[in-house]
């Protein structure tokens, strides 16, 4: 389903995606968009927190204001249509730049979708929804609603002795502002740093223990289907060829079954890349409950939004439960004859499943996420 940052509130949430980062004293962003370089890209995160020197500040905000004069330029001259404008976000340092950036940025904040808002706490959350809360009660009835998408990472939501306690009064500022919360986002960079870690390409996130069971709250608490919110995943950091200690994390069939003899020179492609842990990742990501990722390649973008392509099964399931939730049948046998589908306990998945096809599609009954993946040309050439 096509979207814009116009689109509902609830759609929006699951199409964000894979949110590409980049430094905001990148010069060539507009242009990058105008030309539609990266292929299913879907939404941008530009940094003006972590990927900016603390001398940098100044200038990159320069920088973000020139290029979105750049991008309100080509939107209204039309040569750079909505359907090729992804989401823009924002990440800011503070609640001072976040409020000054908002009165700075005038009509050109029309084209922000949102900001996100790091080292997200009890006690700077109020802050930044304030601001956020403010300029929407007096934008204009034209202008699009301005979002936030906070991201938990500090260490207060880690350790182990502050974490609920923290994560409740999170909770209670999303609460009183939901209608501007699109993504609770997780940032498992600076969780790591706070224990001298970091993830080897050979290893998910769940299995580096602490964030592990902090991701796990974090899931405990927003990702309850009556809370409303949509989780987003830890970004992969890996993207070039470095040598492997673990086996590699893809099997061979599924590619050799959806792309025939080519499949097992792709299945090497995306292993020598790094790709086999971000792929096994996203799937964890998905078992969880998280929708989105935060990625920082544009090589990602594709294998990202591929996996959250809905399966066939997965739709024949959904719509079946959601269509036989009348009161008449309590269990029945899935229409692919290979499980049992309850009704009432699997209502809420099938809601969840049909959600996320309204943006990533259905795969076709014998299609698989494989045949999705960029890089055919690398083999075939």
């Amino acid at each position: 389903m096509p979207f814009n940052q116009s689109s509902d509130k609830d759609l929006l949430a699951y199409a964000v995606g894979a949110a590409l980062y980049m430094p905001a004293t990148r010069q060539t962003i507009a242009e990058d968009l105008l030309n539609a370089k990266h292929e299913g890209l879907a939404s941008i995160v530009i940094d003006l927190e972590d990927a900016v020197g603390d001398q940098q500040v100044e200038l990159a905000e320069e920088m973000l204001m020139q290029q979105l004069f750049l991008i309100a330029s080509y939107v209204k001259i039309g040569v750079l249509p909505d359907s090729q404008l992804p989401l823009i976000f924002v990440r800011v340092r503070s609640v001072d730049q976040l409020k000054r950036l908002i009165g700075t940025f005038e009509q050109l904040i029309t084209h922000i979708t949102g900001f996100v808002l790091p080292k997200f706490t009890p006690e700077n959350g109020e802050s930044y929804f304030y601001e956020i809360a403010s300029y929407n009660k007096n934008r204009g009835e034209s202008s699009p609603v301005l979002y936030g998408m906070p991201i938990l990472e500090t260490a207060s939501v880690i350790y182990r002795e502050s974490r609920v306690e923290t994560l409740l009064g999170i909770k209670r500022i999303l609460d009183k502002y939901q209608s501007y919360v699109l993504n609770v986002r997780i940032g498992a960079t600076d969780f790591s740093s706070l224990f001298g870690l970091r993830r080897s390409p050979d290893m998910t996130i769940y299995e580096i223990a602490p964030i592990r069971d902090t991701i796990a709250d974090i899931i405990n608490i927003f990702g309850r289907v009556d809370s409303g919110y949509v989780i987003s995943g830890p970004v992969w950091e890996y993207f070039s060829n470095r040598e492997r200690v673990l086996k590699p994390q893809l099997r061979i069939t599924p590619f050799e079954e959806a792309l025939g003899h080519v499949g097992r020179d792709l299945r090497s492609l995306y292993i020598s890349n790094s790709m086999d842990g971000l792929i096994r990742e996203v799937i964890m990501d998905k078992e969880n409950g998280i929708t989105g990722k935060t990625i920082i390649h544009p090589t990602h973008i594709k294998p990202v939004q591929a996996l959250y392509a809905v399966t066939h099964e997965e739709y024949i399931d959904a719509t079946s439960i959601i269509s036989n939730n009348n009161g008449y049948l309590g269990v029945m046998k899935s229409q692919y004859a290979n499980k049992m589908n309850e009704i009432k306990p699997h209502l809420n998945w099938a809601r969840r499943i049909l959600a996320r096809s309204q943006i990533y599609g259905v795969l076709h009954e014998q299609q698989h996420f494989i045949g999705l993946l960029p890089g055919h040309e690398q083999v075939y050439s």
